[in-house]
């Protein structure tokens, strides 16, 4: 390429540069305003306001979300709890005999520490079942906030039996949602319950 190419390529760069310039400068939106006015402006109330309700949308769905994993957690954790205090009664049933009358016994020799449910920390329902002072079976029973966990199809749904001497009095386990394993009426809760 000669020199002479050069200086004309790169005199057509230059006016190419200053056309675009004065093309931004004459160039304008339909409501009037020019095109570099408008992009040093910045968002408009409309689009902050469209951004601002869409980030809501999606938080509240996964806030909902969060709510049910929550639950669920909750839920697997009475579950378990459950099954930890059947091992723990098992135990005291080898080395006894008997169950105990009292969910306390078992502490701290056979479990480390009585369970307690995640929300407000109440003792599980808990009787010991029998003739007298014999304790033969027993009736365990946690309240689950969700009325269609899968573990409810696997309890026990027993009614009431005859408690041991000192023992407090048994409970209904049948799975009737809002009904809690005392029997009572308590929105969201059922009754997940089992036996030896």
């Amino acid at each position: 390429m000669s020199i002479k190419g050069k200086e004309g390529f790169t005199r057509a760069k230059a006016d190419a540069k200053a056309f675009l310039a004065e093309l931004m400068k004459k160039a304008s939106w339909p409501d009037g305003t020019s095109v570099k006015a408008k992009a040093k402006r910045g968002f408009t109330l409309i689009e902050l306001l469209v951004v601002i309700a869409i980030i809501g949308i999606l938080s509240s769905v996964v806030l909902a979300s969060l709510n049910d994993a929550r639950q669920k957690s909750r839920d697997a954790k009475r579950v378990a709890d459950v099954k930890q205090l059947q091992l723990a009664l098992e135990l005291y049933f080898d080395s006894n005999g008997a169950y105990p009358t009292a969910l306390s016994s078992v502490s701290p020799t056979y479990i480390a520490t009585i369970p307690t449910d995640p929300v407000g920390g109440g003792a599980y329902a808990y009787s010991a079942l029998g003739s007298g002072a014999s304790c033969t079976s027993y009736h365990l029973g946690a309240d689950l906030e969700s009325s269609t966990h899968v573990a409810l199809g696997a309890d026990v749904d027993a009614v009431a039996g005859t408690k041991c001497t000192g023992s407090a009095d048994d409970f209904t386990g049948t799975d009737v949602a809002g009904t809690n394993c005392a029997g009572t009426a308590s929105t969201g809760r059922t009754c997940y319950d089992v036996k030896p």
